[in-house]
């Protein structure tokens, strides 16, 4: 969930989705956050071992990704558009049985790959480079990062367009980024934004649990429709990725594309799978 989150493209959400305890990690954490004291108490293990390894997970990509990203743009792009391709199928055949039947949810679709574009057209940073100083502590900038951490957590937690893909959208990935790996070396400058940040992040938390929580048990097949689009649609933020770079390069384009990487990416979801399944038989036999 960590390395799926700290890249654009598939949303640790859908991770765990494909990994069948999604429902339980928005549960736990809306019990966590909202819940009595007997429901935080029953959630806090579950949570405790799942933010322990994407925490160490999240750290470890953040110190890799942070130089990777400006060299092997185009590569690592390529990776998260096999994972994205890979992912949409897999959701609909492990959805089909909330899919069939209802098509004319398929509009649901067509909005979340068009929110994408859309967000992407309204954006100033795109193709331009925003050079967001995070090192800059203004009241300015850090409610607009609280505000944009709801927004990318809320993406984060659901199947679908990933939380750093957004926050590309923003012109936001970069500089945060650059920020954890600079006070991870030591560069406390930034921690009073990253702070922001976090506070940010732990409000759309507790909103967007809350929100999922009650979309899938009332309206499964429209939300199902909805995350599916918005994974078609984050191949368009993918593309665009390198525009949004502090110094930025075309957009990806067919000489630029990694077949082989997108490969990996897919198998990377395969394998995944193969994980699951063998985890289920074996809970099975017991």
């Amino acid at each position: 969930m960590a390395v799926a989150d700290s890249v654009p493209g598939v949303s640790g959400g859908t991770i765990a989705f494909l990994l069948g305890f999604y429902e339980k990690f928005i549960s736990s954490v809306h019990c966590f956050l909202l819940g009595t004291n007997a429901e935080r108490k029953a959630a806090f293990p579950f949570l405790f071992k799942l933010g322990c390894g994407w925490v160490g997970g999240f750290l470890v990509c953040v110190l890799i990704l942070s130089t990777l990203f400006h060299t092997y743009i185009y590569e690592i792009s390529s990776v998260f558009i096999g994972l994205t391709l890979a992912a949409v199928p897999i959701v609909i055949l492990e959805e089909k049985e909330y899919l069939k039947g209802h098509y004319l949810h398929l509009i649901i679709t067509a909005v979340g790959i068009a929110v994408v574009p859309v967000l992407m057209s309204l954006s100033p940073v795109v193709g331009g480079g925003s050079g967001i100083d995070l090192a800059d502590g203004s009241l300015g900038l850090a409610v607009f990062l609280f505000v944009a951490a709801i927004i990318a957590v809320s993406a984060l937690v659901l199947p679908g367009i990933s939380g750093s893909t957004l926050l590309l959208i923003m012109g936001l990935y970069v500089p945060l980024i650059s920020a954890v790996s600079a006070v991870l070396h030591r560069e406390f400058a930034y921690i009073p934004m990253l702070i922001a940040f976090g506070l940010g992040m732990i409000a759309g938390l507790a909103i967007s649990a809350k929100v999922i929580r009650h979309c899938f048990a009332r309206y499964r097949s429209q939300t199902i429709y909805l995350c599916v689009g918005l994974l078609i649609g984050s191949l368009y933020a993918i593309v665009l990725g390198s525009t949004t770079l502090s110094d930025p390069l075309p957009a990806m384009n067919w000489e630029t594309f990694h077949l082989g990487f997108c490969l990996f990416g897919a198998a990377i979801l395969a394998v995944l799978q193969v994980m699951k399944k063998r985890a289920e038989r074996s809970s099975s036999q017991k």
